[in-house]
């Protein structure tokens, strides 16, 4: 039930995204020749005056299509219920509206999730938390036996300050020592543990011991108040979320590097969610309203085959005065489209090897 809620979250944003196109292309007029869920076989289809609508076997996409894109389809050169003949501003609103549908989608979720759960109180308490630990090759954590979990509160006997101090002191410490070893004392299900570490220096040059480090925190939850704080709340909140988001993108981009091995597929989206709504199946509107977020921003990214590649061919066309021509056009897009193709093949093979239970096979 988990991974079928958390599939499930994925596929109504995607629905989202899909649907904001949709709409802004029918309420314009545009003719829609297709609105698909998922990919694959088609398992249910209904054909409606316009617009065929079908589901399909793999719940893990979507996607809209206009007459100009289907050569099976009979068109009139200067039909106006044509996306390819309207104005660029039409053009622009279509594609558009799915990253717009995202963004306001995740803002309602938030909202949804401040009226049920109430507002979270964050409590900073002293330590680090060791939320995860890199077991897909040997690392400096495995070796002395850190597991998921843990959390360290002191750094060769120094303790460790409550919140982001504590990060940033135990941060510097593996960095400043590296092949050195540091004792960490850990605090495991009620247990004070001591071990020693040895931090290893990566690809990147930077030593690392193989954990994600997080403050410890406890959070608790209030009853707002009235709407408005809830309003003010989900604003907030879409607000922390949305900087986080652009912030990682900005650290992937400028340092791709070491940031590239953090990028997750949808099969990691899946077990993360899976993980929450075993958990805590509250968060899964929070898990959504990034997840929401994160579509937003990578589908206005000016590549090839995304939303922001076509925006991008917009602005080409409004600055020459007329369109690239189609067979150019064609070909950035395709070429974009394989290439993203092939990275999600990876990233969901290299998703797929690291789940726990595929470790366990291949030990």
């Amino acid at each position: 039930m988990p991974i079928i809620a958390a599939i499930a979250v994925l596929e109504i944003l995607i629905i989202v995204h899909e649907l904001g196109h949709f709409l802004a292309a029918r309420t314009q007029g545009i003719r829609v020749s297709r609105f698909s869920i998922g990919f694959g076989p088609v398992l249910w289809k209904y054909q409606g005056a316009q617009t065929e609508y079908a589901l399909r076997a793999i719940p893990l996409g979507g996607y809209v299509a206009f007459p100009d894109d289907e050569p099976i389809q009979e068109t009139t050169p200067n039909d106006p219920g044509l996306l390819s003949n309207r104005p660029i501003l039409d053009r622009a609103i279509v594609i558009s509206a799915g990253v717009i549908a995202n963004l306001v989608f995740a803002y309602l979720l938030l909202v949804v999730q401040v009226g049920s759960a109430g507002i979270p109180q964050v409590d900073y308490r002293a330590g680090v938390l060791i939320p995860q630990v890199a077991t897909q090759v040997s690392t400096a954590a495995v070796d002395a036996g850190i597991q998921a979990g843990d959390l360290v509160t002191a750094v060769n006997g120094t303790d460790l300050a409550a919140g982001e101090a504590g990060v940033k002191t135990l941060r510097q410490a593996i960095e400043n020592n590296p092949n050195q070893p540091l004792t960490l004392t850990l605090e495991r299900d009620a247990q004070t543990l001591t071990v020693q570490v040895i931090p290893q220096v990566g690809e990147e040059g930077m030593p690392k011991i193989g954990v994600g480090l997080i403050p410890n925190v406890e959070i608790s939850h209030r009853r707002p108040q009235n709407f408005g704080e809830i309003l003010s709340t989900g604003a907030s909140e879409f607000e922390r979320l949305t900087k986080l988001t652009v912030q990682g993108f900005g650290q992937l981009i400028g340092n791709f590097r070491e940031a590239a091995g953090q990028v997750s597929g949808p099969v990691a989206i899946v077990a993360i969610g899976a993980d929450i709504a075993r958990s805590d199946a509250s968060r899964l509107l929070q898990f959504g309203a990034l997840i929401s977020i994160n579509l937003a921003i990578i589908n206005i990214l000016p590549l090839p085959a995304l939303d922001g590649g076509q925006l991008a061919l917009l602005l080409v066309e409004g600055l020459r005065g007329k369109p690239l021509p189609s067979e150019v056009q064609y070909g950035v897009m395709q070429t974009g489209l394989f290439l993203l193709l092939g990275l999600g093949m990876v990233l969901i093979v290299r998703d797929t090897a690291n789940l726990e239970w595929v470790q366990r096979l291949l030990q």
